[in-house]
């Protein structure tokens, strides 16, 4: 009515006092340019999410997963998670099918399986494993190479090049043993293909005074843990982007190698550590 002036009810107000962040109605008045804000109260349903929701977009976003949930005392599972994301306008990332690129067709010497599944339980340096991978970019495929201390699940070598040769595993295992002088004796697994199983690779561990061991024929779960590692690169990084050079996506994989997975990556058997902080307990245990 002209001249009358639009007021919030106290029982409203109490209702949204309970609220940090409360929605809000605009009612006109009758008096020119006054307008009275009216706060509805949230319904319980929707504040009950809320601690949910925001905990789910500042881990899952900052490159995090349900096990980094899981570490904040939050029992959820990847449904809850993916319905949360959903709700706030963000796409979930699944798993690719896995893809055999082992090449083991080949008449070299092959390594009995020393390791044998023992991926937990080792000090810092005792046993590595070893894998390569394949990166698609606009310029053809980058092959990875990388090694894997077991204690800590931290990425100690690596190696990149447009070629899957012999050098590229021998780069890595160099590039892991200056970094890490580890002790005679140090068990390096690898799978059987023909680069693990090369004249270099074998002269360059036995140089360094460490064990071969190469998992069993088409047997991808003898070197879980690397395969495990290189899902997990592939959907949280490479599989979310498009690499226009090898260049770049070299800059980028080491990056996310060194910057991240190494610093922040928890890992469930680690006990929810990220693979320094697990290092530096066992070091100091």
């Amino acid at each position: 009515m002209p001249g009358s002036r639009v007021t919030a009810t106290n029982s409203v107000w109490r209702g949204c006092a309970a609220n940090s962040k409360p929605h809000a109605q605009d009612i006109a008045s009758g008096e020119a340019g006054s307008r009275v804000i009216v706060p509805w109260p949230m319904p319980h349903s929707m504040r009950k999410w809320q601690p949910f929701t925001r905990a789910v977009s500042e881990v899952m976003v900052g490159h995090g997963s349900v096990r980094g949930l899981r570490k904040q005392g939050i029992q959820v599972s990847h449904e809850r998670v993916r319905h949360s994301l959903k709700r706030q306008g963000l796409r979930p990332v699944y798993k690719r099918p896995y893809r055999v690129t082992t090449d083991s067709n080949h008449h070299k010497p092959i390594a009995p399986n020393v390791l044998a599944r023992r991926f937990d339980g080792w000090q810092v340096n005792e046993a590595w494993v070893g894998d390569i991978t394949y990166v698609e970019t606009g310029e053809g495929w980058l092959y990875l190479a990388c090694i894997m201390d077991l204690a800590s699940r931290k990425i100690v070598g690596w190696s990149m090049s447009d070629r899957i040769k012999a050098d590229l595993v021998c780069q890595a295992l160099k590039s892991a043993y200056w970094l890490r002088k580890p002790t005679d004796g140090l068990i390096m697994h690898s799978d059987r293909g023909s680069q693990y199983a090369s004249d270099s690779h074998r002269q360059l561990l036995r140089s360094y005074k460490m064990i071969q061991s190469m998992s069993r024929r088409a047997n991808c779960w003898d070197n879980a843990a690397m395969e495990s590692f290189f899902k997990t690169l592939k959907v949280e990084r490479v599989h979310l982007l498009r690499y226009e050079t090898r260049a770049v996506a070299k800059l980028d994989i080491i990056d996310w190698i060194e910057g991240f997975y190494n610093q922040k990556r928890l890992h469930s058997s680690i006990d929810y550590q990220a693979p320094v902080d697990a290092e530096s307990s066992l070091m100091t245990a």
